[in-house]
């Protein structure tokens, strides 16, 4: 049974720059959840569809281009898709409350833990939290840039059993539905293999930010924590209550067996790197096949400029990410030390320090 659930709605199932927003499908979506929320699940709604709906009251005829005018165009939009949701969900006596994110809200460690709590209060008052990216402030070096890695973001934030990423496509398929309708779905994916991301196509709608690779990208962040995500069709009316009920629609993802904790979660797919620490051959076997923290004596190379405690990127000598950690080092201690033994770190720093530069348990292979 799933318990708690996100689901995260498209700009094409709800905005259109000519009639706005779809208060139909608002309704439908309302109707759904308070039936979920009857049953004792809870719900979280990612949405998008504020520039949508701000292009339409604009009555302009193209998607903003720039920061500034999609910040804008959001600024209006915002409040008239909020007044939908409201307006929809009071009618069927359900309490809803908005939350508005960048990135920056799940990148540091205490922002992450203080949304998280505030979820939790939401959440055991029975209110349904609407989740948006915040585009009236958002810059690109904190721009999320979709609401697919937002949604998967906040499932991993709840610890949710299911994500279910509705658009107007009826899920992954062999071959691009847009252009040919006969594509077939690929009902099931146990294991997300270069096979499955070869089979993105990053087409994208014409209001929409995001597109199947972006989604790809999200259910990545789902399965590793333990939770299934599903891409199905939101055009069908009665798509929620089907995939809660068990019923094959869309594409599922399997959630991996060996689940990694919210901590690793945070650091592998959540947390921005601030750095790339490079690896010689020796200290890559001991990282991924021995199960070893990451000694300077391993270090070829230092990118970047971080300090102790920021999460960076582990690579190899081709440049492949293969890791990321939480650093016991500064960028400026770690060049010092990069190549050296353990005994010999008090002498080159001056100073007694950690003998790891990532210790094993701040560490996530990806």
């Amino acid at each position: 049974m799933y318990k708690r659930i996100v689901i995260k709605i498209g700009t094409s199932l709800l905005a259109d720059k000519v009639s706005g927003i779809n208060l139909e499908r608002i309704s439908g979506i309302a109707r759904a959840v308070a039936l979920l929320r009857a049953e004792g699940r809870d719900v979280c709604i990612v949405t998008s569809g504020a520039i949508g709906a701000g292009i339409a009251a604009l009555k302009l005829k193209e998607r903003p281009v720039t920061i500034p005018e999609k910040q804008a165009t959001a600024a209006i939009g915002q409040p008239l898709l909020m007044e939908a949701y409201e307006h929809a969900f009071r009618k069927q006596g359900v309490l809803i409350g908005q939350l508005l994110l960048t990135k920056d809200d799940f990148a540091g460690r205490k922002r992450y833990l203080n949304a998280r709590n505030t979820f939790d209060v939401l959440l055991k008052k029975g209110v349904v939290p609407v989740v948006n990216e915040n585009d009236t402030v958002a810059v690109e070096e904190i721009k999320v840039g979709d609401n697919d890695n937002i949604s998967a973001m906040v499932a991993n934030l709840i610890e949710a059993d299911i994500l279910i990423n509705l658009s107007n496509i009826k899920g992954l398929c062999k071959g691009d539905p847009a252009k040919d309708a006969s594509a077939e779905l690929v009902p099931v994916v146990r294991k997300i293999t270069p096979e499955i991301e070869r089979l993105v196509k990053n087409s994208k709608g014409e209001l929409a930010s995001g597109g199947m690779a972006t989604k790809i990208q999200a259910a990545k962040k789902c399965v590793a924590a333990g939770i299934a995500m599903v891409i199905a069709d939101g055009r069908e009316p009665s798509i929620i209550g089907e995939l809660i009920a068990g019923e094959p629609r869309g594409t599922l993802f399997i959630p991996c067996d060996s689940k990694l904790t919210q901590r690793q979660i945070w650091i592998a797919y959540i947390a921005q790197a601030a750095g790339r620490i490079t690896v010689d051959p020796g200290a890559l076997e001991a990282l991924q096949k021995k199960g070893k923290s990451l000694l300077p004596s391993g270090v070829k190379a230092v990118t970047g400029k971080f300090e102790a405690g920021d999460v960076v990127i582990i690579a190899d000598g081709a440049d492949n990410e293969i890791a990321k950690g939480v650093t016991e080092y500064s960028s400026f201690d770690a060049e010092k030390i990069k190549g050296k033994k353990s005994a010999d770190l008090t002498g080159t720093l001056g100073r007694r320090g950690s003998d790891e530069i990532i210790h094993r348990d701040n560490l996530v292979i990806l």
